[in-house]
């Protein structure tokens, strides 16, 4: 059968075909001819209790018999209205929950926020973002714009929109000459200087506790603390990214509480609905929500929205979600998974090609290196990507990498004993592929 679908991320010349999944059971992935997969990736990065759980899927079979969808323009709905509640509740400064469809439609949703927030104040020059090296956004074009990655998207160079770029406080790779504590001071100088120079800064952008797709940077302690305060005293608005770091992927429910922060606007997504279906969130706080209140015909209302906003199909799986969250105490099952990963580091970090391995909650990245004494990475030709995902399959895992970077992302409720099978598959992995590139 000839395939007519273009996969994301994907250099479809080096394809021939693909397992064409069929259905998921818990943690695994099965295939048309009955084999089957751990899902090492999370579906990408969003998969809570692993797939077909009861719950969720009575929860979307009961909402499509009453109501499938109905626009939030000017209308509302009862699941729209309980989740925003449910998530007001749980996020510690937030007022208003605004829904879009999928992570970058939550940033894009976010920046626009924060421009509109400052043209409706009167301060008509506040137009420029600050953003961390290495953040990672979305595709779309303005959340490239706020978190540009240049091997993904430097071809869209032209229509994207310049922002003011500090250096994120990374450990592995740091300046010559530099010791980390040097270099994260660093950092922090940098962003102030950023923001004491420029009096025409809307906001700071950031991923909250980590950086994901940008190489998987955890934030060291403070951090995220110490740039919240500095966007307090330069008067700029605080924007987190939390649709990959939040909901329990990195130990804790709302990261930006765990970091000892408070944004002005956070989005989430990903994990909202278990994985089962699209939906994001962005909340803002009070005062960026009253200042777009006002008489009509002043025009200050948030010019923004989708046609799937506030879907009540996609809100009932999330309300079901988080609830399963409660009873299940799912961050409590995160955190000790996060030791049963911690306990594997050394052996990981002693093959022969794994230069570091960052990890925090139910993230880990390998970085996987030609040399692990002068750091040198791997080259493109090596193909790093197809030769992991190839190799992990013969072990039974899904696995998937930015680059050479390999990334465990699981179910946050994955079980011990799968969670080990799919550490000692990726192990097998590193040494078979490793042995391929170096013989």
């Amino acid at each position: 059968m000839q395939s007519h679908v273009w996969h994301p991320y994907t250099q479809m010349s080096q394809w021939n075909s693909f397992d064409v999944i069929v259905k998921g059971r818990g943690m695994w992935l099965y295939d048309r001819k009955g084999r089957r997969l751990l899902d090492g990736v999370a579906s990408m990065w969003c998969n809570v209790w692993g797939h077909s759980r009861a719950e969720i899927v009575r929860s979307m079979i009961s909402q499509t018999k009453k109501l499938q969808h109905s626009s939030l323009f000017n209308l509302t709905n009862d699941k729209a209205e309980a989740l925003a509640e449910k998530l007001v509740s749980i996020c510690p400064g937030m007022h208003r929950v605004f829904y879009s469809d999928d992570g970058s439609t939550a940033m894009e949703a976010s920046a626009k926020m924060a421009l509109q927030y400052w043209q409706n104040m009167g301060e008509r020059k506040k137009t420029k973002f600050i953003v961390l090296e290495n953040g990672y956004h979305g595709d779309t074009i303005g959340a490239m714009s706020l978190g540009y990655v240049p091997a993904y998207f430097s071809s869209y160079k032209s229509v994207i929109f310049p922002t003011i770029k500090v250096p994120s406080p990374r450990k592995y790779r740091i300046p010559k000459g530099l010791t980390y504590e040097d270099y994260y001071n660093s950092c922090l100088e940098k962003l102030e200087a950023a923001l004491s120079r420029n009096d025409n800064i809307a906001a700071l952008v950031m991923e909250s506790g980590a950086q994901l797709a940008g190489g998987v940077t955890i934030y060291p302690k403070g951090y995220q603390r110490a740039a919240s305060r500095l966007c307090k005293k330069h008067g700029t608005l605080f924007v987190l990214d939390e649709i990959a770091t939040g909901l329990g992927r990195l130990g804790s429910m709302v990261e930006y509480e765990a970091q000892e922060s408070r944004p002005d606007i956070a989005s989430f997504g990903k994990m909202l609905t278990a994985g089962y279906i699209p939906l994001a969130a962005t909340l803002a706080s009070k005062r960026v929500y009253d200042a777009f209140l006002s008489p009509f015909e002043e025009m200050k209302h948030f010019f923004h929205g989708h046609t799937f906003t506030g879907n009540p199909l996609a809100c009932a799986a999330a309300i079901e979600n988080l609830n399963l969250y409660e009873r299940h105490k799912i961050i409590s099952m995160v955190r000790k998974n996060s030791v049963i990963l911690s306990k594997r580091i050394n052996e990981i970090a002693a093959l022969d090609m794994v230069g570091d391995v960052r990890y925090k909650g139910m993230l880990m990245g390998i970085e996987m290196v030609s040399d692990k004494t002068r750091k040198t990475p791997i080259p493109h030709k090596a193909n790093v990507p197809l030769r992991v995902f190839k190799e992990a399959k013969k072990h039974g895992i899904y696995l998937r990498t930015l680059g050479s970077i390999i990334m465990l992302v699981p179910p946050l409720a994955i079980p011990e004993q799968d969670l080990g099978f799919l550490i000692d598959g990726t192990i097998s992995t590193i040494e078979n592929v490793s042995k391929q590139i170096i013989p």
